[in-house]
């Protein structure tokens, strides 16, 4: 198995996946454990001297000009952990919480935090047999960082909160008495170390970098899927275009809409109509899909900083040299993740438009309402109001979470991120968009149906036979639930994108483009 080394190689969102996933194995090198205890060995110096260092022997927040006595410290560690473990609602999902604890992992190992090898090696312990912390949802304003959250993460070290394991939750204690294990003493600062961080709203992050990486690859087969259905025109994908607004993600699109389009009989069957031009939601798929892969270009650059970044407080860079600073304030990902929850909503804004045009009967030999016999059978009518219901939704949760801030901590925290809020916003927004393109789907396939006994190329053709393998031609009006849930599922899984890439590939298509490795990860 690949093994990536904690607090020394480079961190992505898909190492990261992968190590919650365990396909990558996280461990430690033998000078990251050097660093870690030379760290833990400046805390203590510290914790015994005179000098006042914020969080190692003074109080925390408004409380930071209170002085802690050395005897005292490792009491004011575990207090910090039980006090701050407010968190609310739901759990997180388990994948998420398992991100967390990767993230903060790597970030501790770096050795600027003073946590002891003993405490960071538990937390690799908890991964590593599947002992995940149970973190509810809401309660962090990303401004110390995510501290609610990340107390809930840091809860079991000594025995309290609970954990997900062997599918069900249960106490920490008891998970650590299942492997005869014991609590642990937090030395000074861990616990300000475990809590100050943002590795709440990176873990999301995260995910929003791979959920929304799979909505934007998805939206461009519905996307070719409706041209053909529809009749449309591929002159507007042409390269030399792009080359006079030459956004990369613009490009990326209008090259991988010609690319499934290949030698497409649909296509070249009306090449030269009278039609002069087309809606915008046909026409504009590379400006709108392209400006929201960069959107997504710029999350995923801003998040792999982050995941490699320490985002404690102090920072310990020797025992003579502390850093009371900000790297836990959430604004830097705050800001993008709010721009990718716009990105991923204006995918299904175009796509409902895309719908609702299937259905007009505009297209020559495609029925209204996707429908040939109409009036006691409704057709396609009614899973488009499910996808304006959605996107409608997704309108309501695109308010920039990072817009507003509420001072915390009696004023100390007087200007906080949100960025936790925008995080999940952005996850929720994205579950909309995948359902609106799994409805998309079935719709563009129903349109294809028409134009039969022409075919489209053998990317498409392998695309709609799959769909059409689960999903049977609508001929008169029947529960479509099952339908819709089938192709979103197929949206969900990605297996469409995978199908597509393996189908270029033995064909020797051109399907990757110079800029195509920017939007991997």
């Amino acid at each position: 198995m690949i093994k990536f080394h904690y607090g020394r190689d480079h961190l992505t969102s898909s190492i990261a996946l992968k190590i919650a996933r365990k396909k990558i194995a996280g461990i430690f090198h033998p000078d990251t454990q050097e660093k870690v205890i030379a760290s833990a060995k400046a805390v203590a110096k510290i914790a015994k001297g005179g000098q006042a260092v914020y969080g190692i022997n003074t109080g925390f927040g408004p409380l930071c000009i209170t002085r802690i006595s050395e005897s005292d410290t490792r009491t004011l560690q575990e207090n910090l952990l039980k006090s701050h473990a407010v968190g609310l609602g739901e759990p997180i999902p388990i994948e998420i919480s398992k991100l967390m604890l990767i993230l903060k992992i790597h970030a501790l190992a770096q050795g600027f935090s003073g946590i002891q090898w003993e405490t960071l090696e538990r937390l690799a312990w908890m991964l590593d047999h599947d002992i995940t912390p149970v973190i509810p949802m809401q309660g962090s304003v990303g401004a110390s960082g995510d501290l609610a959250p990340l107390s809930h993460l840091a809860l079991p070290l000594i025995g309290l909160g609970k954990v997900h394991y062997e599918g069900d939750i249960i106490s920490a204690g008891k998970a650590l008495h299942h492997f005869n294990v014991k609590p642990l003493a937090l030395g000074p600062k861990e616990g300000l170390a475990l809590i100050n961080g943002t590795q709440f709203m990176a873990a999301f992050g995260v995910t929003v970098v791979d959920r929304l990486s799979n909505v934007l690859k998805n939206a461009d087969i519905t996307g070719a899927m409706m041209i053909e259905g529809l009749m449309g025109s591929i002159k507007p994908f042409s390269p030399e275009l792009h080359e006079l607004r030459p956004y990369t993600g613009n490009k990326h699109v209008a090259q991988t809409i010609l690319n499934l389009l290949k030698d497409s009989e649909i296509v070249n069957s009306h090449l030269d109509c009278a039609r002069v031009q087309d809606p915008y939601s046909l026409r504009c798929m590379p400006q709108v899909h392209g400006a929201s892969r960069n959107a997504w270009l710029h999350l995923k650059e801003i998040i792999e900083i982050e995941i490699n970044s320490v985002t404690d407080n102090p920072i310990v860079l020797s025992e003579d040299h502390t850093i009371s600073g900000g790297n836990f304030h959430g604004q830097p990902i705050a800001l993008p993740l709010d721009y990718a929850c716009l990105a991923a909503s204006e995918i299904g804004n175009i796509s409902d438009r895309r719908i609702y045009l299937s259905i007009e009967g505009d297209t020559p030999g495609v029925p209204k309402l996707l429908l040939k016999e109409t009036g006691l059978n409704s057709g396609l009518m009614i899973p488009q109001y499910t996808t304006a219901a959605l996107a409608s939704e997704n309108k309501g949760l695109c308010f920039p979470s990072s817009a507003d801030s509420i001072p915390t901590s009696l004023g100390q925290e007087d200007h906080v991120s949100m960025g936790s809020i925008g995080a999940r916003k952005a996850l929720q927004v994205i579950g909309n968009v995948e359902k609106i393109l799994g409805i998309e789907l079935f719709y563009a396939a129903q349109a294809m149906d028409y134009h039969a006994p022409l075919k489209s190329g053998k990317i498409m053709t392998a695309i709609y036979e799959r769909v059409r393998s689960e999903i049977e031609p609508v001929t008169v009006d029947r529960v479509m639930t099952e339908d819709i849930e089938a192709a979103i599922k197929m949206v969900e899984s990605g297996e469409l994108i995978e199908l597509a890439e393996a189908i270029a590939k033995k064909e020797n298509l051109n399907f990757d483009t110079p800029w195509s490795p920017l939007f991997e990860y």
